[in-house]
């Protein structure tokens, strides 16, 4: 597997991008109790790889 610089040394793997998911909603408890059906999407493409958190957390407050 390739190094990708946009996920950091902790998060290389679907399971350790899920684990820095739940993490961070344990941290920002909005991130869990606010969620859209949308978010499900930007997250599962974040854990998918698709999206750095970077990504997903600007396309997050894009939408409406």
């Amino acid at each position: 597997m390739a190094y990708d610089a946009r996920f950091g040394p902790n998060a290389q793997t679907p399971a350790q991008r899920a684990w820095v998911l739940a993490q961070m909603q344990d941290v920002i408890p909005g991130l869990k109790t606010k969620v859209t059906p949308a978010d499900r999407q930007l997250y599962a493409r974040y854990v998918a790889g698709e999206l750095s958190w970077t990504d997903m957390r600007q396309a997050i407050h894009v939408l409406p």
